[in-house]
């Protein structure tokens, strides 16, 4: 395995050599939040490939990168998405209780400004160019935060495998690499996986199914 300044080295020649794919990415995820927030309420199954595309996005660029590892994780991990929603009722979003809500808006906004990885002395470009849909943590955090606020699909199975992912990619990131911020990915990811496994009983909406 690389060592850990080789694979740091390696995520953040993705994140400015690929600052323009962040940039729209951003856009993509602005679209997907105020669409939510104006009402709108897609499908269980478009909501959910909609929400996987940005992993294979991650995908490319880390076999790009000669990453493998995180080529296959993310490349699996948007497949099994993607499977998971299109086997879901045609029927729409639900928003999660209030506290998931919560915990997904701050979610969403930290992996929206994800403050690493950019050569840059000010805050400002990670405003519009965080390597969110680029690198692994800021992409599983902002995805994360969107699953919390749609209350993971109402599906276990979908919730499971975005969860999964976000705990092992945020304990790697804070534990491994020393990318200490990555902590916070780590608790959406247990948050997501404890909204979806919650008794039946303590869901405002309709209960989670596979």
């Amino acid at each position: 395995m690389p060592s850990s300044d080789e694979i740091l080295n390696s995520l953040s020649t993705i994140a400015n050599q690929w600052q323009f794919l962040a940039i729209v990415w951003h856009v993509y995820f602005g679209v997907l939040a105020a669409g939510l927030i104006f009402g709108l309420r897609p499908s269980k199954r478009t909501g959910g490939v909609l929400l996987a595309l940005p992993l294979l996005s991650v995908s490319v660029l880390a076999w790009m990168s000669a990453n493998p590892f995180n080529g296959t994780m993310f490349a699996i991990a948007a497949v099994a998405l993607i499977v998971i929603a299109l086997r879901q009722p045609d029927a729409q979003l639900h928003i999660a209780p209030t506290w998931a809500v919560v915990a997904g808006v701050l979610m969403y906004l930290f992996g929206w400004v994800y403050p690493h990885f950019l050569d840059t002395v000010s805050f400002v470009p990670y405003l519009y160019a965080a390597p969110v849909g680029l690198v692994p943590c800021p992409t599983l955090s902002i995805v994360i935060g969107l699953g919390l606020v749609v209350a993971g699909l109402n599906s276990r199975a979908w919730s499971a495998v975005l969860g999964a992912m976000g705990a092992f990619y945020g304990v790697f990131g804070a534990f491994r690499l020393g990318v200490t911020i990555d902590v916070v990915l780590l608790v959406g990811a247990l948050l997501l996986l404890t909204l979806a496994f919650l008794p039946r009983t303590s869901m405002r909406e309709p209960s989670l199914a596979h």
